[in-house]
């Protein structure tokens, strides 16, 4: 699936429809340039379960915490890193709620991982073509492709809000 992304807004809105409506235990992949809209989606993932607190990268903390939502949010950023030093992260006990309560996980740069769980989502944001401006500013897409897990409900949501904003271009 992808989606015409306007604006920041557009990005942050996304993000909400997946906090509002993923499950515990998802995992969601993020990849795209710098400066494509990761951490923004993630901060409107944490809108969407209901984080207030400020949702910042975690690029030199690697994984930040937030546990106050519908669910928590464990936000990590694997920029820094080579694939060897990801093994000992044990990123595992965050998808399988070992050590920590079942929630969603947002990994960006998730290209720099070694291995991956048995299903999640990835999202591509990407910028469209030359041709796709608005306002001066090139538009972004994401492409959601999900794998081994169920999320026809939440695309069907994002389809619907799609037709209702579809008059502003825009999520």
């Amino acid at each position: 699936m992808k989606i015409c992304l306007a604006d920041t807004e557009a990005t942050l809105r996304l993000g909400m429809i997946l906090g509002e409506f993923l499950p515990a235990s998802s995992v969601i992949l993020l990849e795209g340039d710098l400066g494509a809209g990761k951490t923004t989606l993630v901060q409107g993932i944490g809108k969407g379960l209901g984080i207030t607190e400020p949702i910042v990268s975690p690029t030199f903390t690697l994984i930040n915490e937030y546990t106050e939502g519908r669910l928590p949010l464990y936000h990590l950023d694997l920029y820094r890193l080579e694939p060897q030093e990801v093994l000992s992260l044990n990123l595992e006990s965050y998808w399988e709620g070992i050590e920590v309560t079942p929630g969603i996980v947002a990994i960006e740069w998730a290209e720099r991982m070694p291995y991956k769980p048995d299903s999640y989502v990835i999202i591509s944001l990407i910028y469209g073509d030359d041709g796709d401006v608005k306002d001066g500013l090139r538009l972004r897409q994401a492409e959601i492709t999900p794998f081994d897990c169920a999320i026809d409900k939440i695309i069907a949501v994002i389809y619907s809000r799609i037709l209702q904003t579809e008059s502003h271009n825009s999520l």
